[in-house]
């Protein structure tokens, strides 16, 4: 909780949740915001590898972070969250920081957000075979578990 909080903090401050701010960035008229995630992937690479050599778990297990399998729909899902992302001006953290900023927009892209995501869980079956994706009981899908 803490993290999270601290992290809300530090997207807003440094605008990184600003509708225009990620306007400017997907119109290729700002490149800060680019910055800003790189610095992100260059910190957490090395926090990464550090993590899965030396990590143990509470109980002293090693962590294991298992690469996640390739398929059609990582392309397709990385457009409509692109998409999605420069439509509303929001991914995920920033919707949230977005309401606690109080912007009402916010609450119609965390709607839009849900819906989404209970639409994938209708129609995901549908769209195991033609883009050739793991099956809803697969262990590599995260939160999904067999009945």
């Amino acid at each position: 909780m803490i993290f999270g909080i601290l992290f809300g903090f530090v997207l807003s401050r440094s605008g990184a949740a600003d509708y225009n701010f990620i306007q400017s960035m997907f119109l290729f008229t700002s490149f800060q915001l680019y910055g800003i995630i790189g610095t992100a992937i260059a910190v957490t690479i090395p926090g990464l590898l550090l993590l899965k050599k030396f990590g143990r778990t509470i109980g002293g297990a090693r962590i294991a972070i298992d690469m996640k399998p390739l398929n059609r729909g990582n392309a397709l899902g990385g457009v409509l969250f692109g998409v999605g992302w420069s439509m509303a001006g929001m991914c995920p953290g920033p919707i949230f920081v977005n309401i606690g900023e109080g912007k009402l927009s916010a609450i119609a892209a965390l709607a839009g957000a849900l819906a989404g995501a209970a639409l994938l869980g209708a129609v995901y079956p549908k769209l195991e075979r033609p883009l050739h994706l793991p099956t809803a009981k697969s262990s590599h899908l995260i939160g999904v578990k067999a009945l």
